[in-house]
């Protein structure tokens, strides 16, 4: 006969209830680490993976969303229809080399699309390379085809694609921002994809959204999924990103 676990066991004799057990501290490995003055981040082993967790569970706009490469711990979102804003909230390793870690909001579409949104970071001691994405993929797996732009934590705005699955991410145009802070002109980023061409779209101090910088062109076979996402880049650490006024049509020129 299989006997109670110990503290079950105590329990049983002594008349009490057992208390639970305090949660185990996330492993990082050290390769998943921020890059700091004293270490440098490195690109994951090539054979590793994490399955995605998802939730089919609609929000706002959206049909879905997931933790992207299976984070140590779970990120969470929130939809507010009164403020017209998400929340995301994620503990995650990072979005680049051949696999990705972050918070996605998704839906399912094929053909044209234009996605724009408004960001700000609540936190101003988060990590700088922290990011909210807009991004395009292939599947849900860790090491999808995709193309995104984001806004990182310190203020640099870019366009990356990854070419095919499990390849490395590619850039295809970067520039420095500013990013959002209480009493400051929100940031508002975009991407559109028309056909096989993705281009950039940035509104840094109020201005209209415009186009700027190279395109990316990479091949979707429809039905892809698209949306918002968010990697704190600290695998152990959670970190918050709003993200409002979203602005999501299945036809390309619609990005505003």
């Amino acid at each position: 006969m299989k006997l109670p676990r110990l503290p079950v066991l105590l329990a049983l004799v002594i008349g009490s209830t057992p208390r639970a057990l305090p949660a185990e501290t996330p492993i990082v490995p050290d390769w998943a680490r921020p890059g700091s003055s004293t270490h440098q981040q490195v690109p994951p082993p090539a054979d590793f993976h994490r399955p995605t967790v998802t939730d089919a569970k609609p929000i706002g706009i959206f049909e879905g969303q997931s933790d992207i490469g299976g984070p140590l711990l779970p990120g969470d979102s929130s939809y507010d229809p009164a403020a017209k804003r998400y929340t995301i909230s994620s503990a995650s390793y990072n979005i680049w080399y051949r696999r990705d870690e972050f918070r996605y909001l998704w839906k399912k579409v094929s053909g044209d699309v234009s996605l724009a949104t408004d960001i700000a970071f609540p936190n101003p001691k988060g990590y700088d390379d922290r990011k909210v994405v807009l991004v395009i993929r292939q599947d849900l797996d860790d090491s999808a085809k995709e193309v995104m732009t984001a806004l990182h934590g310190a203020g640099l705005i870019h366009l990356a694609f990854r070419p095919e699955t499990g390849a490395n991410i590619k850039e295809s145009y970067r520039i420095k921002g500013a990013a959002s802070r209480p009493g400051e002109p929100l940031i508002r980023i975009g991407i559109e994809k028309h056909g096989d061409t993705f281009a950039l779209f940035v509104s840094q101090n109020g201005e209209p959204l415009h186009q700027v910088g190279a395109t990316a062109e990479v091949h979707f076979e429809g039905p892809f999924y698209v949306g918002i996402g968010f990697c704190s880049h600290v695998p152990d650490q959670r970190d918050t990103a709003l993200v409002t006024n979203v602005v999501f049509e299945n036809a390309a020129g619609k990005v505003r």
